[in-house]
């Protein structure tokens, strides 16, 4: 039985991205009320926001990368319903009123990655809080973990893509964008045709499979807040790993005119580079 979420197909997790139905609306951490007390509370490094309008063919991890002079957290969350705002929180789970919700989709978690075989406990799982105002954009960016995003208020479509479809995001590029290289991904809006858009209200949640590319756009009518748990598994790891690996091989190789293959083709290869990135790793950190 789930804590947090209604009963889902666990044998889609990073296989497929799908929309379910999620427990928590109503939950008083995620009121208005204690996030005006908690974001504000919580250190610095934690609390990125934006007081600009984004398009969806920004650097998302760069607009983060300066704090902006001319507004406050304090100011930026009094105005997030007109100043076009985008408030994103790392780990507010440092705050106690957060604490049992990340054990409880933690558990959740877990037990959708046991019956999909993926293992039994996730790696590094962590919540991120998203408070944005209405029409605000997220830009398209891929993530490094396995997502699953819960909307508590407003509305917004969630469009999200296949992870491993070089249409989408070259596997050059993707290696460059996982390794921290490069993380700006080319976009046009015809490649609107390749995903999957969720249009996503209060109650519902959305999976978004390990480094799938997704952008977001909040409906017109009211503030957005919502919450993902990130985690990696232990196949999603070896992904990672093989990712890394193929990024630092594929310029070395095209030296003497060889090239890598792409992540995400086959588990066993995919294993073998992890497993030769992982003792690399280990013998530069000696």
């Amino acid at each position: 039985m789930l804590n947090c979420f209604e009963e889902l197909d666990g044998s889609l997790l990073d296989r497929a991205t799908f929309k379910c139905r999620h427990k928590l609306l109503g939950h008083p951490a995620l009121e208005l009320s204690n996030l005006a007390k908690v974001i504000p509370a919580l250190p610095a490094k934690q609390v990125m926001y934006s007081v600009r309008q984004l398009s969806t063919a920004a650097d998302f991890e760069k607009t983060f990368s300066q704090r902006p002079l001319e507004s406050s957290i304090e100011e930026t969350l009094e105005n997030i319903r007109t100043s076009d705002s985008y408030v994103m929180i790392q780990r507010p789970e440092a705050d106690p009123s957060f604490k049992d919700l990340l054990r409880q989709l933690t558990d959740d978690v877990e037990q959708l990655m046991r019956k999909r075989g993926v293992g039994g406990a996730a790696l590094n799982p962590h919540l991120y809080l998203f408070l944005a105002s209405p029409n605000s954009v997220t830009p398209f960016h891929l993530d490094r973990y396995s997502t699953f995003l819960l909307q508590f208020r407003g509305t917004k479509t969630v469009s999200v893509f296949p992870q491993w479809d070089e249409s989408v995001v070259k596997a050059q590029r993707l290696e460059e964008y996982v390794a921290y290289h490069n993380t700006k991904l080319h976009w046009s809006d015809d490649m609107n045709a390749l995903g999957v858009a969720h249009h996503f209200a209060p109650g519902e949640a959305v999976h978004i499979p390990f480094a799938a590319g997704h952008h977001v756009k909040n409906g017109p009518s009211d503030v957005s807040i919502s919450m993902s748990i990130i985690f990696n598994t232990p196949e999603s790891k070896r992904w990672h790993q093989a990712l890394n690996f193929n990024y630092a091989a594929r310029r070395r190789l095209a030296r003497v005119g060889l090239s890598v293959k792409p992540v995400g083709n086959s588990a066993m290869r995919d294993g073998m580079k992890a497993k030769v990135w992982t003792m690399l790793s280990k013998v530069r950190g000696a």
